[in-house]
């Protein structure tokens, strides 16, 4: 009776655990957990020069992404050619297989997740500037919490996934 008990606990503990450890919190999103068996695989367009995106391209292979890197004389083209607007941009632009966007810093999972979802109507994703704590940005323990934009073809976006705690980025 006492062993029942013990492993009744041990298993609630477990299902608190799991859904707290959720990383994403939004309620257009879905919350069951994306598995991929293909590796994702991105084009990546940075500067020859910027140690945050060497950091989020190390992010993504630490979730089994691969990535191809260039560094193009204009990064600006580039994001006018797959239509980024101002608003959304980053210091690095990536571009799936399927031409999706993946503008800043955004946490692989995530993306993971919008490639398996493909929402109706969408570009891609965007994390504008840089914010603390975001993959590529990490401070230690600080962080500012932050949105990751759904970028629609219409040019418009709306929020796919807010980023509340450092925890939820990897």
């Amino acid at each position: 009776m006492v062993f029942q008990r013990f492993i009744g606990a041990i298993g609630a503990l477990t299902v608190t655990l799991l859904v707290l450890a959720n990383p994403v919190h939004a309620s257009s999103v879905s919350t069951t957990p994306v598995t991929t068996d293909e590796s994702v695989q991105l084009t990546v367009y940075k500067s020859p020069n910027c140690g945050c995106c060497e950091e989020w391209i190390s992010h993504l292979q630490s979730h089994g992404m691969k990535s191809s890197i260039y560094h193009p004389d204009d990064l600006n083209a580039i994001k006018e050619r797959y239509r980024i607007s101002p608003q959304y941009q980053s210091c690095h632009t990536a571009i799936s297989p399927d031409g999706y966007v993946f503008e800043g810093h955004i946490p692989a999972p995530i993306i993971t997740r919008f490639l398996t979802e493909k929402p109706e109507g969408a570009i891609g994703l965007a994390v504008p500037g840089m914010p603390v704590g975001s993959p590529g940005m990490e401070m230690g323990e600080r962080f500012t919490p932050y949105d990751v934009l759904l970028l629609k073809s219409d040019g418009s976006s709306e929020v796919y996934v807010r980023i509340t705690s450092l925890t939820q980025t990897f």
